[in-house]
């Protein structure tokens, strides 16, 4: 699919986001843990969460949609046998949690996913799993799992990884003892909090060095839930960066997920003196939701994203990166390696298509520099099947003159189903 774009006045009005990507994926696995029947309200339709219901599917857990926007999950009392592999498809997130959760089972599964999944790096899994004593084979998928039988282990990840930390505490659920990851700074912590909410033993913490550390211990009775998805941050941020850029823009966030380990980008805004507001929090099965409100900014100072900012951002940084070209210097994105294997190479692309349109780009193994401001032109960009670059580069179009042209954009269908109508229906001409 081809995304044409072209530049548009401002933007104004009210969103909720699409509901957040890595909760739907964590209700759907999680469903299947716990002792009795859990509701979902408002859970992601995108491919890579439906990846994962199929997956759970597969192993026992049935679900009945009651409606559009809410579903019945009630788990097997024993995980099945599946008789196929299990399909991840482009879901990074679904391969590296499901096997936490299979690597303590009696089961042999092997994990299969689609060309762009089959290049991304399981090793970064495969060795705590290992070490807990289950047999995983394959350093790309697809992977083989023989699980059962594991001792709890304490990890020192190489690097501040929520999928990492999840797989080893999932596995740790069924094992013998406690599991404890020490990571370089704190990650995504959205499956302490929600099996925190289930009651599970969870046990956190930062150790002298500074380094985050997230324990568990084993349990096999986790209470049902009722859980209504908050709007994720993550594709929120493309909005959010075009109401920064776009003169007298006004935008107003419904239902957000601020949960504090992936609310990087507001401290970016900070940074930039994008003017924003965060409203009252509540919270849903442990995680904080609030409305928000961000506006335009005449003049945006530059910005630099480094150390333990990073991982609160990680997924925010190909649209922080169009946003960096309208700031008055040079911004830096630095200790940003993790790019390089996500969906595709992001810092290659995101540079490549920023220069393509007439910015100053400068590349690090583990980031860019990026000078401002700029006035982009369009230009044809592939987004190389990434949703993320797909969507980042649309939001470039809005304020580059003539006409932006993204193809491979069918990939926003995966985290974005409603991207462009939303784009549509919140810009000015």
């Amino acid at each position: 699919m081809t995304l044409t774009i072209h530049r548009v006045a401002s933007l104004e009005g009210e969103l909720r986001a699409p509901s957040d990507k890595s909760l739907t994926h964590r209700s759907y696995m999680f469903a299947g843990l716990a002792s009795g029947p859990s509701r979902v309200t408002h859970p992601l339709r995108g491919e890579d969460c439906e990846s994962t219901l199929r997956c759970m599917g597969q192993l026992g857990l049935q679900h009945e949609w009651l409606s559009e926007t809410e579903v019945l999950l009630t788990p097997a009392a024993r995980w099945s046998q599946p008789t196929e592999p299990l399909d991840c498809g482009n879901s990074g997130t679904t391969m590296r949690l499901l096997s936490g959760l299979l690597a303590s089972r009696e089961l042999d599964c092997t994990l299969i996913g689609d060309a762009s999944l089959s290049k991304r790096p399981m090793k970064r899994i495969g060795t705590p799993l290992r070490s807990m004593g289950a047999t995983f084979e394959g350093d790309t998928p697809p992977v083989r799992i023989l699980g059962g039988n594991l001792k709890g282990i304490v990890y020192d990840s190489p690097v501040a990884s929520a999928q990492i930390k999840s797989c080893c505490l999932l596995a740790g659920l069924g094992a013998e003892g406690d599991t404890i990851v020490r990571e370089p700074s704190l990650s995504r912590d959205h499956t302490e909090r929600m099996l925190l909410a289930m009651g599970a033993s969870v046990v956190r913490g930062v150790l002298e060095d500074g380094r985050s550390t997230s324990g568990i211990s084993p349990t096999d009775a986790l209470s049902p839930f009722e859980f209504s998805v908050p709007a994720d941050i993550s594709s929120a941020a493309f909005f959010i960066v075009a109401a920064a850029i776009l003169p007298q823009a006004r935008l107003v966030l419904r239902d957000l997920s601020v949960n504090p380990t992936r609310t990087g980008i507001f401290d970016v805004l900070e940074q930039c003196r994008v003017p924003f507001d965060l409203g009252e929090e509540r919270s849903e099965l442990g995680e904080p939701v609030a409305d928000a409100v961000v506006g335009w900014a005449r003049d945006p100072l530059p910005f630099e994203i480094s150390g333990p900012l990073v991982p609160r951002l990680i997924d925010e940084i190909p649209v922080m990166a169009v946003l960096a070209t309208q700031c008055l210097g040079t911004s830096i994105i630095r200790d940003a390696r993790e790019l390089r294997v996500k969906e595709s190479d992001r810092i290659e692309l995101v540079a490549n298509g920023l220069r393509a349109m007439g910015a100053t780009v400068e590349t690090f193994e583990d980031g860019m520099a990026i000078s401002g401001p700029t006035a982009l032109s369009g230009a044809t960009i592939d987004a190389h099947g990434d949703h993320r670059i797909a969507m980042a580069f649309a939001i470039a179009g809005l304020i580059a003159e003539g006409t932006t042209t993204i193809t491979g954009a069918d990939a926003i269908a995966t985290s974005y189903p409603n991207f462009e109508s939303d784009l549509m229906r919140l810009t000015i001409v």
